[in-house]
């Protein structure tokens, strides 16, 4: 098709398959919805606004009730329809994409879909960051680094020291370092005050994970605000509806409520991956995400024996160094007991 650029023609679908199970440990979801007051407050707001309007340009409000939260300049916040409309307005705004090897696919998707040259680095030993390899792939031509920490899909905390020297190369480079912060309330990390100091560090955080909020779409970054400012051009005017700015105005009036959440899933997430210590032939590797990955004999067995038993998890053995590997999200105390037994069943 002539219409379309060129760069265009081999570019495929994120990589997911919807699959049907009375219990979903795919997709690294809260297993809780949003509390019933919670719902009827935002209800309640939707029902006091003007749905024939349109909605503010760029989340003014949202903006404002993240800054304050979080102790942030209102004109660093940008908040946007999920967190991957700020991964595209970045890999659309860098001259190169640098990655970790495996992660989030969609860095490299959105890479593809701008026509921005991209470089995948692998982890090193025990899914470490690759520091010096990175630090080297920032020589050259500027552009974007994103690092996930907690890393996804291994639930790696990357040391501090490592980040603090790719964020240093950042500043003399003239690359942006976007931290991708995604998981940080199971983990107790908090990169702000990296960014806060440092106007090459952008973070990137969602409302999909923590807050439950998975299916109202919705995400924010925190950067300095002449990086912000750029980057909010780069979306769409009135790009967050007035029921999605109605729904998080209320979680952000209860932040604590989304602080607990991590809190205990995290216990519930260590629990889980102790039982399973048990098993002759799985291996779990540590986490301080809401998922973590075991290693098994064959993925594709371990993975329909699973859905066999009514448990569905998410097969990441065509990733690099991920051979045999399953990641599997943490669910409700029931749905977690019936995850070990199922697995404690099968060999």
């Amino acid at each position: 098709m002539d219409a379309f650029k060129p760069h265009l023609s081999g570019l495929a679908a994120y990589p997911y398959r919807k699959v049907d199970a009375p219990i979903k440990l795919d997709q690294n979801e809260s297993p809780w919805d949003l509390p019933a007051d919670l719902k009827d407050r935002a209800l309640a707001r939707m029902r006091e606004a003007a749905w024939n309007r349109y909605p503010d340009m760029h989340a003014e409000a949202v903006r404002g009730r993240v800054a304050r939260v979080l102790d942030w300049p209102e004109t660093g916040v940008v908040v946007a329809p999920g967190s991957n409309f700020l991964v595209l307005a970045l890999a659309l705004a860098g001259r190169r994409i640098l990655d970790t090897a495996p992660s989030f696919a969609y860095y490299e998707g959105s890479a593809r879909l701008a026509g921005t040259p991209y470089r995948g680095v692998a982890l090193g030993e025990g899914f470490s960051l690759p520091l010096e390899p990175l630090l080297a792939g920032m020589d050259g031509e500027a552009g974007v680094l994103f690092v996930a920490t907690p890393h996804a899909p291994t639930g790696t905390v990357f040391a501090e020291d490592g980040l603090a020297r790719l964020a240093d190369r950042a500043r003399e480079r003239g690359w942006i370092l976007a931290v991708d912060e995604a998981y940080y309330q199971f983990s107790g990390t908090d990169h702000r005050p990296l960014a806060r100091g440092n106007p090459s560090v952008v973070l990137l955080r969602t409302f999909s994970k923590a807050f439950g909020l998975g299916g109202i779409r919705a995400g924010y970054l925190l950067g300095a605000p002449e990086v912000a400012v750029r980057l909010q051009a780069m979306l769409p005017p009135f790009d967050v509806p007035v029921h999605t700015a109605a729904i998080l105005e209320t979680v952000l009036e209860a932040p604590e409520r989304a602080a607990e959440a991590g809190r205990l899933l995290a216990a519930e997430r260590d629990r889980v991956t102790a039982a399973l210590e048990r098993h002759p032939t799985w291996r779990p590797y540590p986490s301080r995400a809401n998922f973590f990955l075991v290693r098994t004999p064959d993925a594709a067995a371990a993975w329909q024996g699973l859905l066999d038993r009514g448990i569905l998890v998410r097969r990441q053995d065509h990733l690099p160094g991920l051979a045999g590997c399953l990641r599997i999200s943490v669910g409700t105390p029931q749905e977690n007991d019936a995850l070990v037994a199922a697995a404690l069943a099968l060999r």
